[in-house]
């Protein structure tokens, strides 16, 4: 298809479909086989793509609408098509139907309300005496930091609810505003723990049963704590254990890379690149050791 074109106009315009070549009318009368070509003005090319365009913005932007509702909008914006235009346009961009597209799957709420949404979990431990010990956490969905609320051997009630008071207290010092909170369906949890959150504005998720994945990122933490710390340490006592979860928190926070956030840390930015071709020649590393070398953080010295 040749089309006589405006150059002047070229950057404004979306890229043209294969098949559409774009002459200025100097161009078309050398064009071979111009006799065998449909010739199309570029406005009426531009018109369509631009139509397309915005065909495929609102469905995209509105998973609710189907290809009426969107055409019915189009109509308000005084843009005149047919209602199977639009069904074609969204057919042929593989785009589900509204009600296929409007249902909430579990990966698109957890992305949505990442910003507000933590999650927590007990796991369990045991010292050198075959004491067992459980430790309850707290992780956040967009920067993945972690916060320790605990560790006991006796998981009442009362210690469980005022847990969920010392965490409702430590975001209202950082300003922090949480909607949600994923816990499973434990019966360590006690129904005032969940009155505790409820009085704050923060919305109780519970995960299935015996669905793992739904509280994923907290599993990972857990795997990622048992890896890196617990099994490579003889707890002594609970003080021991608490010492050893605190200095694994900061080290976690401040200093461990995560791939989730793009290696970033939960409270520290990466740091900009070294451009310094010196600096890079002669790297002076340092190692600072944590709970005696278990944990190994490294640093540029000054």
């Amino acid at each position: 298809m040749a089309v006589p074109g405006d150059r002047a106009r070229r950057d404004k315009l979306p890229p043209l479909p294969p098949g559409i070549v774009e002459l200025t009318p100097e161009e078309f009368e050398d064009f071979p086989n111009r006799g065998n070509v449909l010739v199309v003005p570029m406005a009426r090319i531009a018109r369509g793509l631009n139509i397309r365009l915005l065909v495929l913005r609102l469905a995209r932007e509105n998973s609710t609408w189907g290809y009426r509702r969107i055409h019915g909008e189009l109509l308000v914006l005084g843009i005149k098509v047919a209602a199977s235009t639009v069904w074609q346009i969204l057919q042929d961009a593989g785009i589900d139907p509204a009600p296929e597209r409007a249902s909430t799957t579990w990966s698109i709420f957890l992305r949505s309300q990442a910003d507000v949404l933590p999650a927590c979990d007990f796991f369990e431990t045991f010292t050198l005496s075959g004491a067992r010990l459980y430790v309850l956490a707290v992780i956040e969905h967009t920067s993945r930091r972690i916060r320790v609320l605990g560790a006991t051997a006796h998981p009442t009630a009362s210690w469980v609810t005022q847990a969920a008071r010392n965490l409702v207290m430590d975001l209202e010092e950082e300003s922090r505003h949480v909607r949600f909170l994923i816990r499973d369906r434990d019966g360590k949890f006690p129904a005032p723990f969940d009155v505790v959150l409820a009085d704050a504005g923060i919305q109780i998720v519970l995960s299935g049963v015996r669905i793992p994945r739904i509280n994923a990122i907290m599993e990972r933490r857990i795997r990622t704590c048992r890896h890196e710390l617990l099994d490579r340490t003889l707890i002594w006592n609970q003080q021991h254990l608490l010492h050893a979860l605190h200095e694994d928190e900061h080290f976690y926070n401040t200093h461990r890379p995560h791939q989730g956030i793009t290696n970033a840390r939960p409270l520290r930015a990466l740091p900009h690149p070294v451009t310094d071709q010196a600096a890079v020649t002669y790297l002076d590393i340092r190692r600072r050791q944590r709970l005696g070398g278990i944990l190994n953080e490294y640093y540029q010295a000054a």
